[in-house]
């Protein structure tokens, strides 16, 4: 890991205003070179001599992102030096003085401002409520002002215009607009990801679902892109597209109705006749948007092909050591799709007097609806009642078991790390959701065979097959399976898998990391010499492994408490999307990753009864939820910011979205509500 420059701190022995406070969150910020006052007529007073406006500060002892804002703002003579220029600084504990807290969070809201703390409200001198808002970054990024740029601007307002303060917040935030845009660098915020995924669902086909034309395939990556923009702005039609194109996946001939999985691709647009190849990694994607889907809607049709899919890579996919094969073929006997299509005598011959309704829903006819044979599909769309679907499972079985009497397509069982990685985490991620304790055993059986077997010391071979490991691996492999480690620490609780993802990352930073871009090189430093080292940061089939690991990044951040990973992350967003250029949808995986960066539910669970607390948590959308279970303190690494949220014999989740902090929630049943209510809905 790269250095990170410190910030310039004041002396520990030079003590401001707070140091004969009491409160043990005032007493945090006592060697602070900001001019904290406690609040009280002294301080007040005080801004009236001066004619200084006020910056108030609220927060308390166990909110993670006032923290953060104290380290990077408060901590730093030069920021330091100009709050104590412009402004008359009070900081309060909102534990202390709930009074002081209630008066300007219900300015804050009325002032159409998302709530929460660490709280910054800016006060005329008398103490009048004028603007604010929560978190403030030192530097600008994704769209928000730097807090210097900010404090200069207000301080502007009451120096220029004092009578008109009140009415000026619409030229004030204009005016930070710009300044969070700074000329030459490329800056993406929220509205600007559901801009892009507004444009992503005018290309989408409103009858079959998925992007218009032909071939079509099951693109994950924009997929998830317009869901979390429905998570965003709470905007239905976005979870509707993708509803619709899924239903339509699983209902085409892209999906082996009989033995369960997805092919490649679909050749025409209605999802149709597939490229009858299946590949582990569209599976693994595939999994996971049905589990997000099934757990939004409730719509039985995801679940069941989800369990079918899981069902599928256990029968066929699984080696002998629990890992997972690569692909199965196309073609049997030299022919694509031979093993997979049917004729109607064939059915009629195996069902019996119960062919006439399997081959009115299931698309069977004499003609056939591909090259004179038939793919299973049920795109005609008739209704289905409870007694049918129960009928037809009995069916579909004899056809299978028929089916597995043919010469079947080849099995590429090799083992690859990265396409493992993909379905371990879609396993860990879509078992938590869906409260199947199977998947994610699975999954961390697999996960072992591959840290033991597929790793040399602390670095990750790519393919193994028969005892032989190709080896280095790649930055897809790294990015993977530390995400699959961090999918199953929150899925388990199991430190070691946490531990397994630190030791990796810290590999993968000293063998891939590319610092013409703060990204990742395909290929490790030691690696079999070639003419250039691949550095692609497009998506391609799979999300790109710099996106992979922006994700990974973020989250090491809230679980580990360590916030040089997160200044990583940013890095990377910096140097990859300013080189992106017009090209952004193809690096639709990283502006997924940005927006984790930006939405994210940090839940800390604690106490006694934890396993409740990450129950719920669990049951959240795997897409911008981060969960760490603390039932104690020596569960949690060393210096991590939730030793303050640990009280003896009390459980609770502590919930930060975006970068605000919620109070303690003490209900497991409200741990969604509360998220819901403090995400902020962009338009």
């Amino acid at each position: 890991m790269s250095e990170h420059p410190t910030l310039t701190k004041t002396s520990p022995d030079r003590e401001n205003r707070l140091a004969g406070e009491t409160s043990p969150y005032l007493l945090q910020h006592k060697n602070n070179p900001v001019d904290w006052r406690p609040w009280g007529p002294q301080a007040l007073e005080e801004a009236q001599r001066a004619n200084k406006p006020i910056l108030l500060s609220v927060g308390y002892a166990a909110c993670h992102w006032c923290h953060v804002m104290a380290h990077e703002s408060f901590e730093d003579e030069a920021t330091a030096a100009v709050m104590n220029e412009l402004f008359v600084n009070i900081k309060v504990d909102r534990e202390e003085r709930p009074d002081i807290d209630q008066i300007y969070m219900s300015a804050l809201h009325h002032l159409g401002e998302q709530g929460g703390w660490p709280l910054t409200m800016f006060l005329t001198p008398k103490g009048e409520p004028v603007w604010g808002g929560t978190y403030f970054p030192k530097t600008s990024r994704y769209g928000r002002a730097a807090f210097v740029d900010v404090l200069r601007e207000v301080s502007r307002l009451f120096r220029e215009e004092p009578g008109k303060i009140g009415q000026n917040r619409d030229a004030l935030m204009e005016r930070l607009e710009t300044k969070a845009r700074p000329v030459g660098k490329v800056v993406i915020g929220s509205d600007d990801l559901n801009k892009l995924a507004l444009q992503i669902g005018g290309a989408f086909d409103p009858q079959h679902g998925g992007l218009r034309g032909a071939p079509k395939f099951p693109n994950a990556s924009l997929y998830e892109l317009a869901w979390r923009a429905g998570l965003r702005t709470g905007d239905e039609r976005f979870f509707k597209l993708i509803e619709h194109t899924l239903e339509h996946i699983c209902e085409g001939g892209i999906y082996d109705h009989l033995g369960g999985g997805f092919s490649r691709y679909s050749v025409d647009e209605r999802w149709l006749v597939p490229h009858f190849e299946k590949m582990l990694y569209d599976n693994a994607q595939l999994l996971e948007l049905l589990a997000l889907a099934y757990q939004r809607s409730g719509n039985p049709l995801f679940r069941q092909r989800a369990a079918e899919t899981v069902g599928w890579l256990a029968r066929e996919m699984t080696t002998a050591e629990g890992a997972f094969s690569a692909s199965l073929d196309a073609d049997s006997e030299g022919e694509e799709g031979k093993y997979y299509v049917w004729s109607l005598a064939e059915v009629e011959q195996a069902l019996g007097p119960d062919a006439a309704l399997f081959v009115q829903h299931y698309d069977v006819t004499s003609e056939g609806n591909f090259e004179g044979h038939n793919i299973l599909n049920l795109l005609n769309h008739l209704p289905r009642s409870k007694e049918d679907e129960a009928k037809f499972s009995m069916l579909r079985q004899k056809l299978f078991m028929l089916r597995e009497k043919r010469i079947r397509p080849g099995l590429d069982d090799k083992v690859l790390a990265d396409w493992n990685g993909l379905m371990i985490a879609a396993l860990a991620n879509a078992g938590a959701m869906l409260n199947e304790p199977d998947w994610i055993a699975r999954a961390d059986k697999a996960f072992d065979f591959i840290a033991k077997s597929m790793t040399r010391a602390d670095r990750l071979g790519h393919s193994w097959r028969e005892g032989k490991l190709l080896y280095p691996g790649l930055a897809s492999d790294f990015a993977c399976m530390i995400r699959a480690a961090i999918a199953l620490y929150e899925a388990t609780g199991r430190r070691e898998r946490l531990d397994q993802a630190l030791t990796w990352q810290k590999a993968f930073e000293a063998t891939y990391a590319n610092p013409q871009n703060g990204g990742y090189y395909l290929t490790a430093s030691d690696a079999e010499g070639l003419v250039v080292r691949p550095a692609s940061t497009a998506d391609e089939a799979t999300p790109n492994p710099n996106a992979i690991a922006a994700q990974n990044l973020l989250r090491l951040a809230a679980l580990t408490g360590d916030e040089q990973w997160r200044e990583r992350a940013d890095r990377l967003f910096d140097g990859v999307l300013s080189q992106s250029g017009d090209n952004l949808l193809s690096h639709a995986a990283l502006l997924n990753a940005l927006d984790l960066r930006l939405n994210a539910a940090e839940i800390v669970v604690t106490g006694p009864a934890h396993a409740h607390f990450s129950e719920a948590a669990l049951r959240l959308p795997y897409l911008n939820r981060i969960m760490l279970r603390a039932p104690s303190a020596d569960a949690l690494p060393a210096g991590h910011p939730a030793q303050a949220k640990i009280a003896a014999g009390v459980s609770a989740a502590f919930i930060c979205v975006g970068q605000t902090c919620s109070l303690p929630v003490t209900d497991p049943a409200k741990i969604a509500e509360v998220v819901d209510a403090m995400r902020p809905r962009s338009s």
